[in-house]
């Protein structure tokens, strides 16, 4: 019933750009945080971005200033633009909700590859 799919992954060249999309469904990505966590080969899952309900975003030291989390209330859809990425972004990226009422579950997406060739 709750779902978040993945959307945008793909090889791109260092230097390059990348937009994912996560379109949710059972939840509304209004009143939720949405986060952007990854998962890089052999490494453990970080957060990369988040976007709370609020409209305040947050981001990993090592994208600050590279990529976007945004959202789009209508569409039900949440956003991260990746620009000058580099080839230690290469993981998987998996879009993640939180409820700030604390009444329901986290919901992950199943996660979509991005790989960077140097």
């Amino acid at each position: 019933q709750v779902q978040l799919v993945e959307s945008g992954g793909g090889l791109v060249q260092a230097g390059g750009s990348l937009r994912l999309s996560c379109a949710a469904s059972g939840i509304m990505v209004s009143i939720n945080h949405m986060d952007w966590y990854r998962q890089p080969p052999g490494k453990q899952r970080e957060v990369v971005a988040v976007i709370t309900s609020g409209e305040s975003t947050n981001y990993a030291e090592s994208v600050k200033g590279r990529f976007t989390i945004s959202r789009d209330n209508a569409k039900n859809t949440v956003y991260l633009q990746m620009n000058s990425l580099k080839p230690e972004d290469t993981a998987v990226y998996y879009c993640h909700s939180r409820d700030p009422s604390m009444l329901f579950s986290d919901t992950w997406g199943q996660g979509t590859q991005v790989t960077v060739s140097s």
